[in-house]
């Protein structure tokens, strides 16, 4: 994880990015919108911290090649500093972004706390490999490809085999980045970008107890955002709390919170997918 978020910088506010193959044919999402930050945050004095991000994937990238990121400096005022940033391959625009970072001021504060809700903690979660274990085939990639993040669904994940998963108004799963991070907090930002994508799209289906694969469905991000509330560690447990409002012409909305595990509201993400059913006898060419 912390080789695919060190950018080579090849020119002024120009950064080139590393290729890491997660899925079998293009380039996980929150890989792409995680360096884009890392790239928009270079550019950005030390004292300024994002606070909120603004994503379009428009393409999908390649997995065996890299990707250049463009910054360009809108503004750099007091308090705020904006930069926008364009992924590029082979001269062609797969995502972009806008990110505002804020120098932190003294004002009001208040949050609504965590779920009240009895969930247990992530020590007594099993992992996702641990729940398909004997369901090998719909693990897919997640059994094949190592994963920087330890994800574990409190409830019955889109990756079960069809008919073993109940329709759920909310998902909650808990996430922690598997190792230690250094401290720097854009590190820890990125990492959180880069996670909160692999299942806020699972909330869609999880509303109707569908599956991602054959006789399911195969989704893919539309665009993403995200906003920064308070500083945290994701070397730390965090749990994802989201929940699917609506859904209608192939597209769905989620909409998720993160919470400390003792509580506190760290980040909201909320993100449009696009979602089609898949032939029962089709082979997904990957996962969203």
């Amino acid at each position: 994880m912390l080789a695919v978020l060190d950018l080579e910088e090849i020119d002024s506010d120009l950064f080139r990015g590393p290729k890491a193959k997660v899925g079998p044919q293009r380039v996980f999402g929150g890989q792409v919108a995680g360096q884009a930050l890392v790239a928009a945050g270079r550019t950005v004095s030390g004292d300024r911290h994002v606070h909120s991000l603004h994503g379009y994937f428009v393409r999908p990238g390649d997995a065996e090649r890299p990707i250049v990121y463009e910054v360009e400096n809108i503004r750099d005022g007091r308090s705020f500093s904006v930069r926008r940033t364009v992924a590029k391959q082979g001269g062609k625009t797969i995502f972009f972004m806008s990110a505002s970072f804020h120098r932190g001021e003294q004002g009001l504060e208040h949050e609504e706390g965590g779920p009240t809700d009895d969930i247990p903690p992530p020590e007594e979660v099993p992992t996702l490999q641990e729940r398909l274990q004997t369901h090998p085939e719909r693990l897919g990639i997640w059994a094949r490809i190592p994963r920087p993040i330890d994800v574990r669904y409190v409830g019955t994940s889109g990756f079960a085999p069809q008919g073993d998963r109940p329709a759920e108004s909310r998902q909650r799963v808990w996430m922690r980045a598997d190792g230690k991070l250094p401290d720097d907090p854009l590190i820890h930002v990125c990492v959180l970008t880069y996670a909160s994508d692999l299942t806020l799209l699972d909330t869609v289906l999880n509303r109707h107890g569908e599956v991602w694969g054959p006789g399911g469905f195969l989704g893919s991000s539309l665009d993403h955002a995200l906003w920064f509330h308070r500083p945290f560690r994701v070397d730390d447990w965090v749990l994802y709390d989201s929940s699917s409002p609506t859904a209608s012409e192939g597209r769905g909305l989620a909409q998720g919170r993160f919470f400390t595990a003792d509580g506190h509201h760290i980040a909201s993400a909320t993100q449009e997918g696009l979602l089609r059913r898949m032939p029962s006898d089709n082979i997904p060419p990957g996962v969203p």
